[in-house]
């Protein structure tokens, strides 16, 4: 799987969110290999979105068609400002790999210089999910250089918030703070979600 995350400051977020449902409606099926994706807003109108292709080279392909180019300058031209893209080849899922019935969503950004290590916290499903029951899953990819985007999607944010304040077992609050250290938080409270 790869993963493409797109993100920008976004005032117009109607209309972005229309655009979006435009691209669905008319270009997705051209997009040979694309999984889905999921998107939203922040509080202070940081527009995240997290794409999944099969590969790489479904991703590349489907950003050369010209219209989807006509289409990405319409995106552009709604924004407040640029847009980041970040592209991922290492992705994992872990539990069910986030479900499109999620009621929260939380987009964690950060950067490790072990990725494994994270990606072997996120494999312990059991102890996730025991530790965790509101996290239904979620993804992560990481670029090159140990920045990583993990999304993770839950049944509701009272329950997010819920599980936030149990403490977690000591290793595992050890592991935790390895992974969270700088690591930004993007709360997406009314995150919507598309599928292939």
């Amino acid at each position: 799987m790869f993963i493409q995350i797109i993100q920008g400051k976004c005032t117009r977020q109607d209309e972005v969110h229309a655009l979006l449902d435009d691209w669905r409606r008319d270009l997705s099926d051209g997009a040979s290999g694309w999984l889905g994706g999921t998107y939203g807003f922040t509080d202070d109108d940081e527009f995240i979105a997290v794409v999944r292709f099969e590969s790489r080279d479904a991703a590349m392909a489907n950003s050369r068609r010209p219209e989807q180019g006509v289409w990405a300058e319409r995106l552009r031209s709604l924004m407040d400002g640029p847009l980041e893209f970040h592209d991922c080849d290492d992705v994992m899922m872990f539990l069910d790999g986030g479900s499109d019935q999620a009621g929260f969503v939380q987009v964690i950004r950060g950067r490790v210089d072990d990725p494994d290590r994270l990606k072997a916290m996120l494999a312990d499903t059991e102890s996730l999910h025991r530790m965790r029951p509101d996290i239904i899953g979620g993804t992560l990819a990481i670029e090159p250089d140990g920045t990583f985007t993990e999304t993770v999607a839950f049944t509701s944010e009272e329950a997010a918030r819920s599980g936030e304040r149990m403490e977690p077992p000591a290793d595992v609050r050890g592991e935790l703070e390895y992974a969270l250290q700088n690591a930004r938080f993007y709360d997406l409270h009314h995150p919507w979600f598309e599928s292939a």
